[in-house]
């Protein structure tokens, strides 16, 4: 089998999804592949806003909106750079998270997605749904999940 040659990675700005950013890149490192950093992000605002901070508590980084998508991406493409990733591309999706991860996969034709398992088990996966799990069943390209909690 040859190497990746795209590895695809989502990060949302938790620390455990720069975990897999890192992880993502020294493997893109070691096959020398492209990087592609996606974050997606679903902007809300006023009243629909509060709400979801109320209920999402720490996880309210995950629905503030596109701002935050720019730093996340900044953010998580330093980290990738430290980690020797040859090629860094980052992208942010409007768009739920396991659509936008499954849609950039097939438009950078990606051959590895990578997520961290965060969420898995959470009253947040709970609430928003598992994005390793559904990702994993809906890729349709190899899944790394990286264990980050």
């Amino acid at each position: 089998m040859a190497a990746y040659r795209t590895v695809l990675v989502g990060t949302d700005g938790s620390e455990s999804s720069f975990a897999a950013v890192e992880r993502a890149a020294r493997l893109a490192a070691a096959c020398g592949a492209e990087l592609v950093v996606a974050c997606a992000y679903t902007p809300l605002r006023g009243p629909e806003l509060d709400l979801a901070k109320d209920q999402l508590g720490a996880e309210a980084y995950q629905v503030v909106g596109s701002a935050p998508a720019e730093d996340t991406l900044r953010i998580a493409r330093d980290r990738a750079r430290a980690q020797k990733a040859p090629h860094v591309r980052t992208v942010a999706v409007r768009d739920e998270p396991v659509a936008a991860l499954v849609r950039v996969a097939q438009e950078c034709s990606a051959d590895l997605l990578v997520v961290g398992n965060r969420g898995l088990r959470s009253l947040a996966g709970r609430i928003l749904g598992s994005v390793p799990a559904d990702v994993a069943r809906k890729a349709g390209v190899d899944v790394l999940i990286v264990h980050t909690t």
